[in-house]
């Protein structure tokens, strides 16, 4: 018998509707609280790195994810010149398994469409409109409170709501997310052909100059800069000056960089609830736990496997104590943090100008350990 018999989850995001679809499917009674009024349709591409392929098809959505997004195991790098000169093809470790791709990009919203379907199917709940305002907890229960005056009572309760999560704050975490000197420009347009994987340029104008194909017809296209304030500059144009010291495919990205193209600008972020990510029966995962720069792309990777880890967990264990939640902890604490220290020292790496800096060396090691199940 599982540990719980009902649980509240606080958001309707990777994180969220991967847990609610493994613990829907042993039969506990699971409802979603999301602060939106429907669901969202708008957004990005997303990169997910082979290890996050591999608890998707643990959660049985891989057939529709493979179909809906582009698949690829080689990473390209370029130089920042006019022609966009391709330095190097290399191959990269499939960590989610040899029998996946290496890396998977796809349309953001596309991916939570299949994992929303699919935990509704599973039994779950997902009620919109719900902004956590006070979360109380009796040692038996929680109660969580919401800005509609309505209170809900759960056997336990997860919060996957993300950066700056209302569950951390009402919780007593008082981490919060902290700029690392760089921010990105995103934007969502058409595929050129020559774009059938990741490549990166390092220097020119930009720290970092990439893509990455998220289906047949589409990409994400970004670049890495200074952190700055882009709050109320022409997105479109900026992107354009940024990106013509690049050649390749960035010239046709360049010419679909118009008014129609969804572009948006953030700074890089990080931050690592560095112990127990539970305060009684209320534990959060996900974003709302750590966040990293994606100069490793494992964001979505981390959020699904403390997903799949805590889930595993309560469905095995008899009773919710800090023996199970302390488990979680060392189950997921040190890769956390190494995908965190990576992704940062790798960003602060090109912030300093360090030209011999070990970045092979320290892919590879982390690649290694996510290759290992979580």
């Amino acid at each position: 018998m599982a540990a719980v018999r009902n649980v509240g989850i606080v958001g309707a995001g990777a994180a969220g509707l991967a847990a609610a679809i493994l613990l829907a499917d042993a039969g506990i009674q699971v409802e979603i609280l999301e602060k939106a009024d429907a669901p969202q349709t708008l957004g990005s591409g997303i990169t997910l790195q082979g290890n996050a392929l591999r608890v998707l098809r643990q959660l049985g959505v891989w057939d529709q994810v493979e179909a809906r997004g582009f698949g690829f195991s080689t990473l390209g790098l370029r130089a920042p010149d006019p022609a966009g000169t391709v330095i190097a093809v290399l191959e990269d470790i499939r960590t989610g398994g040899d029998d996946l791709p290496a890396t998977m990009g796809m349309y953001r919203p596309d991916l939570t469409a299949i994992l929303r379907e699919r935990a509704e199917k599973a039994g779950a709940r997902i009620s919109y409109g719900k902004t956590v305002t006070k979360v109380t907890d009796d040692g038996g229960s929680v109660t969580v409170s919401t800005t509609d005056g309505t209170t809900s009572t759960y056997d336990l309760l997860i919060g996957a709501d993300g950066l700056h999560s209302a569950v951390r704050k009402a919780i007593g975490i008082d981490a919060e997310p902290k700029p690392t000197g760089m921010g990105i420009w995103r934007a969502f347009v058409e595929r050129p052909e020559e774009v059938v994987r990741t490549d990166l340029t390092y220097g020119g104008p930009c720290f970092i100059a990439g893509y990455c194909p998220t289906g047949p017809d589409t990409i994400y296209a970004y670049l890495v800069e200074k952190a700055r304030d882009r709050k109320h500059e022409d997105g479109p144009r900026i992107m354009a000056e940024l990106a013509a010291a690049y050649g390749g495919p960035w010239n046709e990205i360049r010419e679909n960089l118009d008014h129609s193209a969804r572009i948006n600008y953030t700074w890089f972020t990080t931050h690592l609830v560095d112990g127990p990510w539970n305060r009684g029966r209320t534990v959060i995962i996900g974003d709302a736990a750590h966040s990293c720069p994606p100069t490793v792309a494992q964001g979505a990777a981390m959020a699904l496997e403390d997903a799949a880890v805590l889930a595993e967990l309560l469905i095995n264990a008899e009773d919710v104590t800090e023996t199970l939640f302390k488990e979680f902890t060392d189950r997921r604490l040190d890769r956390a943090k190494a995908v965190v220290n990576a992704s940062v020292q790798l960003g602060q790496w090109m912030l300093d100008g360090v030209r011999d800096a070990d970045v092979p060396g320290l892919m590879h090691g982390l690649s290694v350990m996510l290759k290992e199940p979580a």
